[in-house]
């Protein structure tokens, strides 16, 4: 596997993008948008784990603008500094800068197939939102805080969605899961999985006062499952 770092120009500066290559060199590609963390040693962990299966990843710095190469600790004094920091993120521009980085892969010479897009937390709400304004193969959002409030954008998007939560999330109410199971029902596109007993980020093994390692386990696994068929390597 090799890694790289490249460089996409924006309408106000550049910013880093870190690319994870397989074994074979090529396959489809997947914008891998990060937590509030940063690109960081949990993000590097699902890159590679995904370039291992084939895949050509991108991970795009979302905080440039405000703090390039922001890494936050994962403890309580390092997530409420990420927290502090994601209060100034400018979700309109960070989605404007996932399209662009979608369209960099698709010109990508070792990105052969469709390319599609993951994001936990902070990037679960953003690949929602990138869904509604760019085609993509496929789309899977980890509990995305500003998904219950956004439904009515599911109509917008096209693309095969799964939609992950913790159905004890503090931060993201399971009355408000609800209302996004509801919105799904009639959506034959999106797939809806819920852990019932685990809280937020709780796919983040880097962090162990989310980490659930059980339903991480299950939830991955249908996360994989899903990418193979919807966004399958060759």
């Amino acid at each position: 596997m090799q890694t790289r770092t490249d460089r996409i120009t924006a309408h106000d500066g550049t910013f880093d993008v870190r690319t994870w290559l397989p074994e074979t060199g090529s396959g489809p590609g997947i914008l891998l948008i990060q937590e509030i963390y940063g690109v960081g040693p949990y993000i590097e962990k699902v890159a590679g784990e995904l370039a291992s299966r084939g895949y050509v990843v991108a991970a795009p710095d979302l905080f440039w603008r405000i703090r390039p190469h922001w890494l936050g600790e994962h403890t309580e004094e390092g997530t409420a500094a990420s927290i502090e920091l994601a209060r100034d993120f400018d979700l309109p521009q960070g989605v404007a800068d996932c399209a662009l980085t979608v369209a960099h892969l698709r010109a990508m010479p070792e990105v052969r197939g469709g390319v599609g897009a993951l994001g936990f937390c902070l990037g679960g709400t953003v690949a929602f939102m990138l869904a509604t304004k760019v085609g993509l193969a496929a789309v899977l959002s980890f509990y995305g805080s500003a998904v219950p409030e956004s439904t009515g954008l599911m109509e917008r998007i096209d693309a095969p969605l799964l939609l992950v939560f913790g159905g004890a999330d503090p931060f993201i109410s399971r009355d408000r899961v609800a209302v996004v199971e509801e919105a799904a029902r009639s959506r034959p596109n999106v797939v809806m999985h819920i852990e019932e007993e685990a809280g937020h980020a709780f796919h983040n093994s880097e962090a162990p006062m989310f980490h659930h390692p059980e339903a991480a386990e299950r939830a991955w696994a249908v996360a994989l499952d899903f990418l193979d068929r919807q966004l399958p390597v060759r």
